[in-house]
């Protein structure tokens, strides 16, 4: 059994217990945290194949990106002052890049995506899109936990629609011989929009059969709404109810014009909303209503969405828009508390992705994703009264962190990959982008 200990560090458990530790330690057994407590019990006289002096350090568990499109690092800057919340924008700017790109460019650009989120402290990500055959190998490779939804845009085709939900239930099934944290979801671009209720259904029933849940959009605006009120007579939400698709776990991006009155049968089902609150104020779209869907029981996880719509994977500066924005949105200061956002930056993408008993706080017996910080840095101080939850949600960002860790095994170790080489990727990608805009620019 391979032992570390992590000692000597600040460590926020998070979670139920909520336990804060001034000077802690961590031990982890193969994958999983055995012990975690204060150095003053530290059972004495033990050996361990690896100890890590944690001193002036913060541990705490490790974020999750709950809604992400890795390949569109591709994309980075090619869509400013463009709504991608929008089918006309979407359809016009990126679907117009999708159209001309090939699978041999994948690759690198999801390298790019995951070393980032190692790197600013994300230990499990959500993702959707397609060419998962060359998604799954990198992200593997990456040693991230991932929820990986196979994404499907069918234009009412039914040609594409055939076509689509074959390739997912080949997905699908490939995805049961891949290590075991990475899971594989159904990923439905948008429904009523760009998938059709035949699409829907189908892609229910491919739920069901491999016991897993469809990541979507949903509610950027009110297209969704719009339709299903002419069409069906009632709300996108009350419609999805009546064809069955709230019995299975739903991982919503965005969700921010859900009228009110659906969000007691969201807070029912194992529904999850995802906000990405950076990629809402680059649209001009409104701010999601997390408070008060929040207080109606309803599950909230943080995203990034793509680098298109935000430039960016560091969720601690997504966890500081979330909290301004909270306040903005509501008129008063504090209506998301730093504790709060915390909260759904971990635990709430934990239970988003059905993986609340096994990460998202730091219990002994649950996985060993966890990251560290170094607390010398610009943002935490002064310590007697800039609490670690202020400074973590206002004051700091993802570069404060020096190592991350998911099953036990280091990806980044004092700020330094061990399972990716980004500077490679980098290079590889920059040479994807130049064949990229020569076929667009030949397809015009």
């Amino acid at each position: 059994m391979a032992t570390t200990l992590l000692h000597d560090a600040l460590i926020l458990c998070l979670g139920p217990s909520d336990r804060i530790h001034d000077r802690g330690y961590i031990l982890i057994e193969n994958d999983r945290i055995a012990a975690v407590g204060d150095m003053a019990d530290l059972p004495a006289n033990r050996h361990y194949d690896e100890r890590v002096d944690c001193a002036g350090k913060l541990i705490m568990p490790g974020m999750v990106n709950a809604h992400t499109h890795t390949p569109m690092t591709l994309f980075r800057g090619l869509a400013e002052g463009v709504s991608l919340f929008t089918l006309d924008g979407w359809y016009n700017s990126i679907r117009t890049l999708e159209l001309v790109m090939t699978a041999d460019m994948v690759p690198a650009a999801v390298e790019v995506a995951c070393a980032e989120m190692i790197r600013t402290g994300t230990t499990t990500f959500a993702d959707q899109y397609f060419y998962m055959d060359q998604v799954v190998p990198v992200v593997a490779r990456s040693g991230l936990r991932a929820a990986l939804a196979y994404g499907v845009v069918e234009l009412g085709d039914p040609v594409a629609r055939a076509r689509e939900l074959a390739r997912v239930d080949a997905f699908l099934e490939d995805m049961g011989q891949q290590p075991e944290r990475l899971q594989g979801w159904v990923g439905p671009h948008a429904f009523f929009v760009d998938n059709t209720p035949e699409s829907m259904q189908a892609e229910r029933i491919l739920a069901e059969k491999y016991n897993t849940g469809l990541h979507i959009h949903l509610s950027t605006n009110n297209e969704e709404d719009d339709y299903c009120r002419e069409h069906f007579g009632t709300t996108a939400v009350a419609q999805m109810q009546q064809m069955g698709l709230l019995q299975r776990p739903i991982l919503a991006a965005h969700s921010i014009t859900i009228p009110p009155e659906d969000w007691p049968a969201l807070a029912a089902s194992p529904f999850s909303a995802v906000t990405c609150p950076s990629a809402s104020m680059r649209a001009g779209a409104q701010a999601a209503p997390v408070v008060g869907m929040r207080a109606a029981g309803i599950n909230i996880a943080l995203g990034t969405d793509n680098v298109c719509n935000n430039n960016d994977y560091d969720l601690f500066i997504q966890m500081r828009v979330l909290a301004l924005l909270a306040s903005f949105r509501e008129g008063r200061p504090g209506a998301l508390p730093a504790r709060d956002v915390l909260d759904i930056a971990t635990t709430g993408g934990a239970q988003a992705l059905g993986l609340a008993d096994e990460i998202g706080d730091l219990t002994p017996g649950k996985k060993a994703d966890l990251i560290v910080l170094d607390r010398g840095g610009i943002g935490w101080t002064p310590l007697p009264s800039n609490d670690p939850f202020t400074a973590l949600v206002y004051s700091v960002n993802g570069l404060h962190v020096t190592d991350t860790m998911v099953d036990g095994q280091w990806l980044l170790r004092e700020r330094q990959w061990t399972t990716l080489d980004y500077a490679d990727a980098v290079r590889r990608q920059n040479e994807d982008v130049k064949r990229l805009l020569a076929r667009r620019v030949a397809e015009k």
